[in-house]
């Protein structure tokens, strides 16, 4: 179980495990600060937090990064999911649950859930991933994600684990799904309104060719219904496409 402490307290904990590392202590706190866990073995978590472009090895010259510990929390996290679905939702067929599984534990969902706890600025890369915006990259967080999970299990176990991802994943579903399935949900409304097709036209670029950001508007016939800003156009429409649902239910 998932144990809150208050700051004074934390920092006697930190004092009483008298951590080598000045870097260490700020990483209990850290993780403390952002998910409410006060680590056993801060090994697990400095690990997760390792990306494979930092190339570093072990003293048997094998890599030491998090990929291990991404498979392990996948696992872990395709559980507790299916659980909850299977336990929510008795009445669903097994397609269904499969279906909403999936957009539940997907990249951009997991991503997404990264962003709220700000992992990304706690993620340790090599130089070329840090100067192209992999700090941001959904495959890179979404993974660390996973990863996070793993370490979570490996020292504090299975309901450590379990309560983490239904507190920072398995939370605001109805929304996240409206997120993530935007642009099919938009194109499903905007049929059974018979209101015409649907087009996203791209309105800039700012920022740097490893660090750009587009602007991407959605035009329902010739009426624009959304802006969205995104690191790929893909995620710019998609978060238009999310703007002008939430407009055409304001219409109704």
């Amino acid at each position: 179980m998932l144990v809150l402490y208050s700051r004074s307290m934390l920092n006697n904990i930190i004092d009483r495990i008298k951590l080598p590392f000045r870097k260490e202590k700020e990483l209990y706190l850290s993780l403390y600060q952002i998910i409410g866990i006060i680590p056993h073995d801060i090994s697990y978590y400095k690990t997760a937090l390792l990306h494979k472009s930092v190339a570093r090895r072990n003293a048997k010259g094998k890599p030491v990064n998090n990929e291990r510990l991404e498979f392990l929390g996948d696992a872990v996290l395709e559980l507790v999911s299916s659980e909850y679905l299977f336990l929510e939702f008795p009445k669903v067929s097994e397609g269904e649950l499969t279906k909403t599984r999936a957009s539940m534990v997907c990249e951009p969902s997991l991503a997404f859930c990264a962003r709220d706890i700000d992992l990304g600025s706690y993620l340790l890369l090599g130089k070329g991933e840090e100067a192209t915006g992999g700090r941001h990259r959904d495959s890179i967080t979404s993974d660390a994600l996973e990863a996070l999970i793993g370490a979570i299990y490996l020292d504090g176990g299975f309901t450590n684990a379990k309560e983490f991802i239904h507190r920072f994943i398995l939370t605001d579903l109805e929304d996240k799904k409206l997120f993530f399935d935007s642009k099919t949900i938009l194109q499903e409304i905007v049929q059974a309104r018979m209101a015409g097709s649907i087009s996203y036209r791209l309105i800039k670029e700012e920022g740097p060719d490893h660090n750009k950001a587009f602007f991407v508007e959605v035009m329902i016939e010739e009426n624009g219904y959304g802006i969205g800003k995104g690191r790929t156009k893909k995620a710019a429409e998609q978060e238009a496409a999310y703007k002008a649902i939430l407009a055409l239910r304001k219409e109704k």
